[in-house]
Order: C-alpha cells, then structure tokens, then sequence
C-alpha cells in the first residue's frame, strides 16, 4: 500500500514555487505553523543565577496560584531535578510549567493562537518572581523557543543527510551509500545585535533507536525543529520580562516565516514523503 503525506496549509500561508510565501492579513500565526507539522509548540525559559527556593510551602502556594488562574493545570508530578504543574494532555493541546534548580520553564503545545501561547508565559512571569522571591539582579537570561516536530518513520539522520548536506561540499564528509549515516543535527547559532546579549539558534534533533547502525524502523519518535531566541539580562525591572518576551516573539515569527520554514522544515518535509 503506497504511503501518502498530505501537507495542510492554512492561512497566512501558501505554497508557491519556492515552497512557502506569507499571506498578508493578520491571521493567528501559531495555528499556521502547527499546520506544517505534527506539534508545534512554543516553550519559554527563566534562567537565573541562584538556586529557587525549595521549601514545600513556597512552592505550593506559587503552583496554587497558577491553578487559580488556569484551572486546568491541576496534575502535579516530581521528577528527577524538577516539579512540574501540567494540564491534562487532551486532544493534543496543553500546558505546563517546571521549576528546576536554577530555571523557570514553561510549554504551550498545540496553542489555538500565539495570543493565547504569550499570555500563558507572561502569566508566568508576572507571578514567579512574587512567590519565588526573583530578584532583577537574579536574572541570566529570557529564552523564547518554537518547536516543530515532524512525524518520520525513516532513519531520522539519513533523513536530515539527504535533505540538508547531500550536495553540498559538507556532503563528502559523510559515508557512502552503503555505509549507514549514524548522527547529523546541526546547530546554527548567530546575534542579533552589536552587543551580542540578544541571539538566535536554529536546531535540528534527531532521535534514532540506535546509533549502532541498527536497521530497524523508528516509530513514534519524531525529528524536532528548534528556533531558540535568547535575551540576556540583567533586567532593571521585573515588569520588564513581559516585553521582552513580546520582542523575542516578534524577531522568532520573523525568522521562523523567513529562515526556518524555507530552509528547514520544507526541505526535511519533502525528503521524508519522497523517502517513504
């Protein structure tokens, strides 16, 4: 039975000739992008110099606080390193938050719109610090972070080989056709301006069953698309982490329409249904 991928493009995009072109309008932009994959998903992260407080009562009272607000995160789960407050993962959309020893991290996947994604984050932002007792000074850096999984039941990093460095001069690096290509996830990173204290990376993460040449199928895992923006402080207000986000969103949407979809996620999509 042939094996058949149907990409759905929604506004504010279309395909053209050059694979991807942006639709004027003002449509909500997340919805697009999740239509170009299997998730798509929008996580942020508070990096600070000291350790949170970790005393049961704090932290509590801080996920007690957030449930009032999003009466939905109601499942409370420990893990290794971290507490996390999640949603319940219904129809593919949800939420979550994590507090880990030096960092404050948080996930909308599947957002109906980036509205609805920015104002979860900021949420969060406008309340840690309070709870958390965060301080200016505190602050290392703001990440905002898309993510872009692609659903792939080939060799995830032949996959990425053939759509990305086949025939290019970094293509003769790696094996022959009847060797086994075992590992290709390129990181690019870059500034955004002079002071470099604002920058941009752009991730490819591959997840083999085995990087010991195995040849069986992979099911179920997928390959990742990362765009990272990363601010870094200090701030002179907390007030001010809200905005931030709000221009880390603005140089993400850019670079995702302009950079990412085109010399990504296109050429990775197309392999993985030619391949098939």
């Amino acid at each position: 039975m042939p094996f058949v991928i149907c990409v759905v493009v929604r506004p504010p995009f279309r395909l053209t000739a050059e694979f991807w072109e942006p639709v004027p309008g003002n449509h909500p932009m997340a919805t697009s992008f999740g239509a170009l994959c299997t998730d798509f998903y929008i996580n942020q992260k508070l990096a600070l110099k000291m350790d949170l407080p970790s005393e049961r009562e704090t932290v509590l009272h801080f996920f007690d606080r957030m449930r009032k607000s999003l009466p939905a995160m109601s499942r409370f789960k420990r893990y290794d390193g971290e507490l996390a407050l999640e949603s319940a993962r219904k129809d593919a959309r949800y939420t979550w938050l994590a507090l880990r020893r030096n960092s404050i991290r948080t996930g909308h996947v599947n957002p109906e719109s980036m509205t609805e994604a920015l104002e979860y984050h900021k949420l969060v932002l406008e309340l840690a610090p309070y709870h958390l007792t965060i301080s200016p000074l505190d602050v290392d850096y703001i990440e905002l972070m898309y993510g872009f999984d692609l659903e792939c039941k080939q060799n995830h990093d032949a996959v990425i080989y053939d759509a990305l460095y086949r025939d290019t001069p970094l293509g003769g690096l790696l094996p022959n056709d009847d060797q086994r290509v075992l590992d290709v996830q390129p990181v690019f990173g870059q500034s955004l301006n002079e002071s470099g204290d604002l920058q941009a990376y752009f991730e490819v993460k591959t997840r083999p069953k085995s990087r010991r040449g195995s040849s069986k199928r992979y099911s179920g895992e997928p390959i990742s698309l990362f765009l990272t923006l990363r601010q870094y402080g200090p701030v002179e207000d907390l007030a001010d982490l809200a905005a931030s986000v709000g221009k880390l969103n603005e140089h993400a949407e850019r670079l995702a329409t302009e950079k990412l979809i085109p010399d990504l996620l296109m050429p990775i999509t197309q392999h993985i249904g030619s391949s098939a």
